[in-house]
């Protein structure tokens, strides 16, 4: 199994506040960062996102990848790569469990990242840790400013 990566942070808001964030991919840019467009090309019967494009610019690094989404109930979610340019491998989950009676949330993310370059285990590790606390860090910060509170609609109005 491959080594990864994971971090978790406390967000001031009930889980399902935390995930109507995370599930909210065409507003990612708006507080990610490095994510420049999420487009999604394919949702499950609920409505929830099947598989994403998403388009990194993360300095030395840009890149185009698709990922495909399983959502476990109301409080996890994986991913994976279904293809990109520079990335061999790409799994992650988002997993909330209510603190303080649901009043808050912690958030934990597990990456793991696999480069077509040649790269030191340890700098990828470095690489993930980098990637996992800007996420977390942006995702607390999205959330607890009410982020959640107006869900983002297509062109058609959906």
């Amino acid at each position: 199994m491959a080594e990864h990566t994971s971090s978790s942070i406390t967000v001031d808001a009930a889980p399902e506040a935390v995930m109507d964030v995370i599930s909210d991919f065409p507003r990612y840019p708006e507080w990610t960062g490095e994510v420049k467009e999420a487009e999604v090309l394919g949702r499950d019967e609920r409505g929830r996102a099947e598989q994403v494009r998403l388009l990194l610019d993360a300095g030395a690094i840009k890149d185009e990848h698709t990922l495909a989404y399983e959502w476990i109930g109301e409080r996890e979610v994986r991913w994976s790569l279904v293809k990109s340019q520079m990335l061999r491998s790409l799994d992650g989950v988002y997993r909330l469990a209510p603190l303080a009676g649901g009043a808050q949330t912690e958030v934990t993310y597990q990456l793991t990242v696999d480069v077509k370059i040649p790269m030191l285990g340890m700098i990828k590790r470095k690489a993930e840790k980098v990637i996992i606390d800007r996420a977390l860090d942006g995702l607390k910060k999205r959330v607890e400013s009410g982020g959640a509170q107006a869900p983002a609609t297509d062109e058609d109005g959906n």
